[in-house]
């Protein structure tokens, strides 16, 4: 079993069917090429301008600029620092993403960005996930803030409208790298995700997470307002933005703090305005000072509120250790704002530690769940931590018509069949012919709906996204089969890749013979001249092979008229090789 099959079977069965196979063979000559040129030209760039560590990190997390990393060589290193890797395809669910981090696991899109898009890419890629974010795991500070994001970005919760958003991203990062979209194609794409945002006007703590997630994680700087250094991977890994991001007059600088939520921001362009930590002690701080807001650390009625306006599977857990996973539909509170009743509409799951109750699965509470929350009228202590002797001198006791008065007002009445007890405590009570009525009478259970299961709790000490037992209530389906990035090869594509596996080759030979190195440079202009990439390639293995000038100088005054004739971003491109190289 290979060492990567092996850190699989490792992960949360939940988790390992996001994890892809990284098919180094579908890595094209051009694709090394592409990694190749970004790679040398962002340790170029970043050499002074990115955070001290950056360099080093490279080198220590398996990072070489010639060739695109494998992921077992990547594991390799990253095992001495206490990380992992695994590669998926493109976009995956960001709680999931998350509980990965959580892991100490970096995730590395398995895709390489392709030739339109080197300077910036919508969707994750081997460059911005391997070159940008693994680096910087060597600094114990931003390591342990980048495990403890991930700890807290799981348990957050998220709305359908985040879904919603999530989606509309992923399609419109396929459409911009698809070389089938159409311009339609893209704009559709890109409609969408504005009206996905549109309809996601009030920010979940997923939402207000991601931001704060972008602001240093992705787009980060570190230092003073007058003297910073980059450590965001989105920054790092777009050849543009490093640059640009530099210029204060352009882009402006503020100092972080947890305000930093309250500040959206746009992928599809360039961010006007960055923020700047401290140090990445300082990142932590800031996380943690959100980290108390949120409703995992905050429980109460106010954190059902948020579940019940998300609309998705939360999961609240009672002082007892009760988790309820579900959609929940109500909380019934007292006059001082304490949740005295709780209810899920449709599937819902009970479990405790993490782990699925038994008899208390998603298909057992198939039409969901609803439970008092509070302390008993006659009773001192909360009701999990009753003997089963103490219980009986109450007059509780299984095979009993029992009566339970809470201090609310909610009275549960009916038959006592069982109780389910884990670590000496009183998690689930079972009735049958079993009536609760609220306050003012309202019946929240009655007898012809079946067996009643009333979850033990005095309190919601917490609330948090997703299910507890993710092995029985699944968040999430299975990937798409829709590679996020399909690339379609013509023959005359083909035999372009050709023409940069035969440079390769010759870059890598031990020694080089010039005849066929020039034979190479006529065929590359004959058959390669459009390709710009191509071209500075040859160029470059000429220089570097020592052939006199006038051997390439068709080939260079080809790379010249292409950047007159070019994009911007293309001419930017040549720009930068051509300055590389001293041309």
């Amino acid at each position: 079993m290979s060492s990567q099959q092996q850190l699989i079977n490792s992960l949360p069965a939940h988790l390992r069917p996001f994890v892809a196979v990284q098919d180094y063979a579908r890595y094209t000559a051009r694709d090394q090429a592409v990694w190749r040129f970004l790679l040398h030209q962002l340790r170029d760039n970043l050499s002074d301008s990115a955070h001290l560590v950056y360099l080093e990190g490279l080198a220590r997390t398996g990072i070489d600029p010639e060739t695109i990393p494998r992921i077992e060589d990547m594991n390799r290193c990253l095992q001495a620092i206490g990380w992992r890797a695994v590669v998926v395809d493109g976009f995956i669910p960001p709680a999931i993403f998350m509980e990965f981090q959580a892991y100490r696991v970096l995730v590395i899109a398995v895709d390489m960005r392709s030739i339109q898009h080197m300077l910036y890419t919508p969707a994750p890629d081997i460059v911005h996930e391997s070159a940008g974010h693994a680096p910087f795991i060597v600094d114990v500070d931003y390591a342990e803030f980048l495990q403890r994001f991930g700890e807290l970005g799981m348990r957050a919760v998220a709305s359908k409208g985040d879904m919603d958003v999530y989606e509309a991203i992923r399609r419109l990062s396929i459409a911009k790298e698809a070389e089938t979209s159409t311009e339609r194609d893209i704009a559709d794409a890109g409609q969408a995700l504005q009206d996905a945002i549109a309809a996601n006007a009030v920010p979940s703590e997923t939402a207000l997470l991601a931001r704060l997630h972008w602001w240093t994680v992705e787009y980060g700087l570190v230092g003073e307002l007058d003297d910073y250094r980059i450590f965001g991977a989105g920054l790092l890994s777009s050849l543009g933005e490093s640059v640009n991001c530099l210029d204060d007059e352009r882009v402006e600088k503020v100092r972080l703090t947890v305000d930093a939520i309250d500040c959206p921001y746009d992928i599809t362009r360039e961010q006007p305005r960055l923020f700047v930590t401290r140090s990445c002690r300082h990142l932590s701080q800031v996380l943690e000072e959100f980290g108390r807001q949120m409703c995992v650390n905050l429980g109460g009625a106010a954190s059902v509120e948020k579940a019940i306006a998300a609309q998705t599977v939360n999961t609240a857990v009672t002082n007892a250790g009760v988790e309820i996973s579900g959609r929940f539909q109500r909380v019934i509170k007292d006059a001082v704002g304490n949740a005295t009743y709780l209810q899920s509409a449709g599937p819902t799951q009970l479990a405790y530690g993490g782990v699925e109750l038994e008899g208390h699965g998603i298909a057992h509470h198939a039409d969901g769940f609803g439970s008092p929350v509070g302390r008993l009228q006659a009773m001192e202590r909360c009701l999990s931590s009753y003997t089963i002797d103490e219980l009986k001198g109450q007059g509780i006791a299984t095979g009993r018509r029992v009566r339970l008065e809470f201090l609310s007002g909610i009275t549960v009445a009916g038959e006592l069949i069982a109780i389910l007890r884990h670590d000496q405590k009183n998690l689930v009570f079972s009735l049958q012919q079993c009536t609760v009525t609220g306050r003012d009478r309202e019946v929240l259970f009655d007898p012809d709906w079946g067996v009643y299961d009333m979850a033990v709790g005095d309190a919601i000490v917490s609330v948090y996204g997703g299910s507890a037992d993710q092995r029985r209530f699944p968040m999430y389906p299975a990937p798409s089969a829709q590679a996020t990035v399909a690339q379609q090869r013509d023959a005359k594509t083909l035999a372009c890749f050709a023409l940069y596996a035969k440079v390769r080759e010759l870059r890598e030979a031990a020694t080089a013979d010039g005849r066929v190195l020039a034979g190479l440079l006529r065929e590359i202009l004959k058959q390669g001249a459009d390709e710009w990439l191509l071209l500075f390639e040859a160029v470059e293995l000429a220089r570097r092979q020592g052939l006199a000038r006038e051997d390439y100088a068709a080939l260079l005054q080809r790379l010249r008229s292409l950047r007159e004739d070019s994009d911007e971003q293309r001419a930017c491109l040549i720009n930068y090789g051509l300055q590389r190289l001293d041309l």
